[in-house]
């Protein structure tokens, strides 16, 4: 008997989860009504942060949070290459330069040593960037304190692209909770907490969330304390800037609030997933991935790097023709045709070039089974001849 595809990763949905939905649709608002204010406050509550914004996904939130940092024409915004390449189009779609930092090959997150030397060398020549965009990659937090110091030293944003991080903690603190300036979450299918499609933006910063709310809404306000001129009557609204059509609808916000309250379940089952792999793939040549003192992962990844870069595409295919659907987690951003025609070059970023040489991330999500873990360790020991 064959088995099932098993997928890297797949969405969590239950009874409670098709249930909210379904009373969204029997309801009078399908948009703009009382589920997405709901699911921001619940949110904000989960992360300890006092303002949390949803948008339609987190490439649109890395977006209005750079434009609220400032960030247009001539800025200077920094990201690490080890990332989905919103991590660094977001910074483009304002018109600003990206230049990217390498990785810790230990952690696989941004390399706060290299960050540290290309900060120093960049004040020299008077070359700062204005905005930092550290990637919490595979769902562990970076090392936010050093990040942290590093930006009131040198007089940068810290934009937290946390799309992988729902549910991480760092020295007992949830992500957005501090350290960044602002925080972005992703809802995709394959995150740990789903809305289908969806993002979260994140902030202490009273006037930043402010605007913020504003540029997800085609730049509009309805508060006639905020008005510019006196408002014509309870219709009125104002165009104060120019803003996008970034909003959630009411469908994703009741889905997100159901999946938010399964949250320490799922990613109590991910943890186990995870520590289960170490425990069975300890005898194979891999490094598996890493963990920090004091950092929860949100496990959204588990990547392990083959020992063995000639064989990462032998391992991969074996992999994908018995029905395990593996991935690589990335392509490292500036080998790409754009950004190679805006002046990057392979070798620039050699540790994270070499991390994606190896890298394979297997399959974790809470409904896998142990039979299904089983099953990709045993694929692996054959591919591998262990």
């Amino acid at each position: 008997m064959s088995l099932l595809p098993l997928p890297y990763s797949r969405q969590h949905i239950d009874d409670d989860d098709i249930a909210a939905v379904t009373a969204v649709l029997r309801s009078d608002f399908l948009t703009q009504g009382q589920q997405l204010p709901a699911f921001e406050a619940e949110f904000a509550a989960v992360h300890q942060v006092p303002h949390a914004l949803a948008v339609g996904n987190a490439t649109q939130a890395l977006h209005i949070a750079c434009l609220a940092l400032g960030v247009s024409a001539g800025s200077r915004v920094w990201t690490c290459t080890n990332s989905f390449l919103a991590s660094a189009n977001c910074a483009r779609y304002c018109g600003a330069e990206v230049d990217f930092v390498d990785i810790d090959p230990a952690t696989r997150q941004i390399s706060t040593a290299g960050l540290a030397a290309k900060l120093e060398a960049a004040a020299a020549t008077g070359t700062l960037p204005q905005v930092l965009i550290p990637v919490d990659f595979a769902g562990l937090p970076c090392d936010w304190p050093a990040l942290r110091a590093l930006a009131d030293r040198y007089g940068f944003h810290l934009l937290q692209d946390g799309s992988h991080a729902t549910g991480a903690t760092l020295d007992g603190k949830p992500m957005a909770s501090d350290w960044a300036d602002i925080s972005v979450f992703s809802f995709h299918a394959v995150k740990v907490v789903t809305t289908a499609e969806g993002g979260m933006v994140c902030t202490r910063d009273a006037a930043l969330a402010r605007t913020m709310d504003r540029l997800r809404s085609h730049g509009m306000v309805r508060d006639p304390a905020q008005m510019l001129a006196q408002a014509d009557g309870p219709w009125s609204y104002e165009q104060q800037t120019l803003g996008y059509n970034y909003r959630m609808t009411e469908l994703q916000a009741a889905l997100g609030r159901s999946q938010l309250r399964r949250l320490p379940d799922m990613q109590a089952r991910r943890e186990a997933l995870a520590q289960r792999y170490d425990r069975i793939l300890r005898e194979l040549p891999l490094t598996l991935p890493p963990r920090r003192d004091g950092a929860q992962s949100a496990w959204h990844l588990y990547a392990v790097e083959l020992h063995d870069a000639t064989r990462r595409q032998a391992v991969f295919e074996g992999l994908r023709a018995r029905g395990i659907g593996v991935q690589v987690h990335y392509i490292p951003i500036h080998t790409q045709p754009y950004y190679q025609a805006l002046g990057f070059k392979r070798g620039d970023y050699p540790r994270a070039e070499d991390y994606y040489a190896r890298t394979i991330s297997l399959p974790l999500f809470p409904a896998m089974t142990d039979a299904d873990q089983d099953r990709v360790v045993a694929a692996l020991r054959e591919l591998l001849a262990c």
